[in-house]
């Protein structure tokens, strides 16, 4: 029988990456994004059935699985890939909020519900969550970007404590800076973002596909996003001190005024 896989977000960037990679992999898959047309070219290149749609809502989440279920017969895995960005902070919206949190920990959730009883019923099943190293770390510049994949790794981690005896995989994939749209429209974080290494979306596919032989539960494509997380446990006020420093650099920041993408919403696709 062979491998099956859902992929969310995966019109661009890291979920189109990883949607290639499986592809590649003789891996049947199901690719999701609100962006039809981009989709389109993605299944086009890779042989994926195409799933356009909203996956921050019930109802869209609900009609991907029952899709994919119908098109695939089984999922193995799937990636909780998609996710947005607000380039805010408290002058984020409650709508802005709303929509952040929608997209990205609330449709894990809604998947989850769906996902797990069929899979606790087959005797296994994995879900990848995209949590960026913002759920290890925090993200300056976007509150509630950072606060959302901080409850995605939290939601994550909870999954994994209650299911995992149980043949559930639980894993969480988070990169640092990663040339995507979302990094090229990131303003002056782009700095911060760009601190360290940038990894290209196939790098982070590569990361995502050799953690399918392991059970690790954090992926990371930078690993020295393992040792910011550990400075930050064991030393918190050091952390902070030191995060703080950077946001100092970020308000002496001038926005370039001819940069289209310097304060818009982004569309992760992380």
């Amino acid at each position: 029988m062979p491998d099956t896989a859902v992929v969310t977000g995966a019109a661009r960037g890291i979920g189109r990456a990883i949607a290639t990679r499986l592809a590649r992999e003789g891996w049947q898959v199901v690719v999701a994004d609100l962006d039809a047309d981009e989709l389109a070219v993605v299944a086009a290149e890779t042989g994926a059935h195409a799933v356009p749609g909203d996956t921050s809502t019930d109802a869209g989440v609900r009609r991907l699985v029952e899709t994919a279920y119908g098109q695939l017969g089984h999922v193995d895995v799937f990636y909780a890939n998609a996710g947005i960005g607000t380039l805010k902070g408290l002058d984020a919206s409650d709508a802005e909020w709303a929509r952040a949190l929608e997209t990205n920990v609330l449709a894990h959730v809604r998947a989850a519900r769906l996902l797990v009883p069929r899979w606790l019923e087959a005797g296994g099943g994995r879900l990848v969550v995209t949590a960026s190293a913002a759920g290890l770390l925090t993200m300056l510049g976007d509150a509630p970007y950072s606060v959302s994949k901080h409850a995605a790794v939290a939601f994550a981690e909870w999954l994994s404590a209650t299911y995992r005896h149980r043949g559930i995989v639980v894993q969480a994939i988070c990169p640092q800076g990663v040339q995507t749209r979302m990094l090229d429209g990131s303003g002056a974080l782009r700095d911060l973002l760009t601190r360290d290494d940038v990894v290209s979306a196939d790098d982070v596919a590569d990361a995502a596909w050799r953690a399918l032989s392991r059970e690790d539960f954090y992926v990371l494509p930078h690993p020295e996003v393992g040792g910011y997380h550990a400075q930050r446990a064991a030393h918190p006020d050091a952390w902070l001190a030191g995060m703080n420093r950077l946001q100092q650099k970020l308000d002496s920041y001038t926005p370039d005024p001819t940069d289209p993408t310097s304060h818009h919403q982004q569309q992760e696709n992380a």
